[in-house]
């Protein structure tokens, strides 16, 4: 996870909450989560989303099949534990953020369980787009998002909260993207709701460069528990 091809850009000062930032951001992590991956699992490879790409406009088209109900944004509370039933996904959530350098982190690779939230963005059910990665699969084998690409919309996301609250979001959208033209705007638009972006790599891949793209899950809030 420590290639740093695909950008020299950096994401300095409060810049990275507006449009380069998530432009920025979204390549960095498609870096960080590309590299060392195994072998061993490549035959088949990890799921993928039964659409290569959305178009754009697809997340307004595609959100309106959730219910147009959405609860009241909760306040910040930091996020502790993903879980998603419909592909077995239970996983604690560590906080990462950008390294000395610029660089958005990623979850340790010897980590292999664990998912990330980017401290950049705001925490699951605030108004606005939070953000959690995690690696589909490191040297050892699968990892924590490796099977993300089987969601289907109408699948539910329970994100638990330091608060106690647990914040459930809907998707309502899941695509592989090219990390080249990352539709950052699209993706990582505040659509005036609590929304949730789930993100690890996907797409074709090559020994030379790793994954060509990114599985990105669209979900907003639908549920306060």
């Amino acid at each position: 996870m420590t290639g740093r091809s695909g950008g020299g850009a950096r994401a300095d000062g409060a810049g990275r909450h507006g449009a380069w930032g998530l432009v920025v951001v979204v390549l960095l992590v498609g870096v960080h989560l590309v590299r060392g991956g195994t072998d061993e699992i490549r035959a088949d490879g990890p799921p993928q989303p039964l659409s290569a790409a959305a178009p754009d406009g697809a997340r307004a088209a595609e959100a309106a099949l959730v219910p147009a109900s959405v609860p009241d944004p909760l306040p910040p509370s930091t996020p502790l534990r993903v879980r998603v039933q419909a592909v077995r996904i239970d996983a604690p959530i560590t906080k990462v953020g950008l390294d000395a350098d610029g660089w958005i982190e990623a979850p340790p690779p010897a980590e292999n369980r664990l998912a990330g939230w980017f401290t950049g963005a705001v925490t699951p059910g605030e108004r606005g787009t939070a953000v959690v990665v995690g690696h589909v699969d490191v040297p050892g084998g699968r990892a924590v998002f490796y099977d993300l690409g089987a969601l289907r919309k109408g699948h539910r996301v329970e994100i638990a909260r330091r608060d106690g609250r647990t914040a459930v979001f809907t998707v309502y959208g899941v695509e592989v993207v090219p990390k080249e033209g990352f539709p950052a705007e699209r993706v990582y638009g505040d659509a005036g709701v609590p929304e949730l972006r789930l993100i690890t790599c996907g797409g074709t891949f090559t020994e030379e460069n790793g994954y060509a793209g990114n599985v990105v899950v669209s979900a907003r809030l639908t549920e306060v528990r």
